[in-house]
């Protein structure tokens, strides 16, 4: 009788963290190209400790995971989440076990996903700023710089809002928001510890540095668009400064995720100085587009 108590004692307390804890099946190492279509499937795989790619070849979505839930980061295009479940089920996961899902920013390439993967799983999808209020409508206005080239998408429902330096927690878990400004004006970074072992590293999964823009909008129209320019150089200021040790990005190709994830790899994904690179080929980029600017000006 002791004995059986002991037993319903044990599986109790750890039977939940047991079950987070066992062996995921082997995973095959992708094979994706640079430029590979945002729908093209591929297998899921380990990144580190805790965090695992379960995105499709062309864009990134990521779990970060718990014994007692976890933390989806990016819902992909509307196409994507049967293929985002997949992956996640393939690691043996359960979809209905994720309890938030963060946003990077609010276009159709990484929130398209989003309404679908909220009503699958149950979970609290998070965004910061205009980008939240974006998610909400299914689609940007003018203050995004491509709002007259992006892409409606289905629109989620209470969406949580962050604010800078704000933390997600959830189970031992704490992903902590960044406003990096820029590619749209509630662009959200999310940075997070994964151990494997008595190592520790730290993640950083950090938005789009590009200053993209439709026809019509100018960065340095400072009337229409007043401190923008301001902002995103806070923003990569703040990128530069992240703790990075492993850099992922929504685009893989941005940060050249296969060439250190893939099948063949060629580059470290342990990499401290990256982050500090990212930041400073986003500012390369805004000069450019400023230098435009000014040149095309009447």
């Amino acid at each position: 009788m002791r004995l059986h108590l002991y037993t319903f004692i044990f599986f109790a307390l750890f039977g939940s963290a047991a079950q987070a804890a066992k062996p995921v099946p082997a995973v095959q190492k992708p094979t994706c190209q640079p430029d590979a279509d945002w729908n093209e499937p591929t297998p899921p795989l380990p990144i580190y400790g805790n965090t695992w790619y379960v995105g499709t070849c062309g864009l990134s979505a990521l779990l970060i995971t718990s014994a007692h839930g976890h933390i989806l980061i990016d819902g992909d295009t509307e196409k994507a989440p049967p293929l985002i479940e997949a992956n996640i089920r393939k690691l043996g996961f359960r979809v209905t076990d994720v309890r938030y899902i963060l946003n990077s920013h609010a276009h159709n390439d990484h929130a398209g996903g989003l309404a679908q993967l909220q009503r699958d799983s149950g979970a609290v999808v998070v965004a910061r700023g205009a980008d939240a209020d974006a998610i909400e409508r299914g689609h940007g206005d003018r203050s995004d710089p491509q709002y007259l080239e992006t892409k409606k998408f289905p629109p989620v429902s209470n969406v949580r809002r962050v604010v800078d330096g704000e933390i997600i927690t959830l189970d031992g878990l704490a992903l902590t928001a960044h406003a990096t400004p820029g590619h749209t004006p509630g662009s959200t970074s999310w940075t997070w510890k994964s151990c494997a072992g008595q190592r520790c590293l730290q993640m950083a999964y950090v938005d789009s540095v590009t200053p993209l823009s439709d026809d019509v909008y100018r960065y340095t129209d400072e009337v229409s668009h007043p401190g923008f320019v301001a902002a995103f150089r806070a923003g990569l200021a703040t990128i530069a400064a992240l703790p990075c040790d492993i850099l992922l990005t929504p685009h893989p190709d941005a940060s050249a995720m296969w060439s250190r994830l893939g099948a063949q790899t060629s580059a470290p994904l342990v990499d401290a100085e990256a982050c500090r690179r990212y930041a400073a080929s986003g500012n390369e980029k805004l000069d450019a587009r400023i230098a435009k600017e000014h040149a095309s000006a009447p």
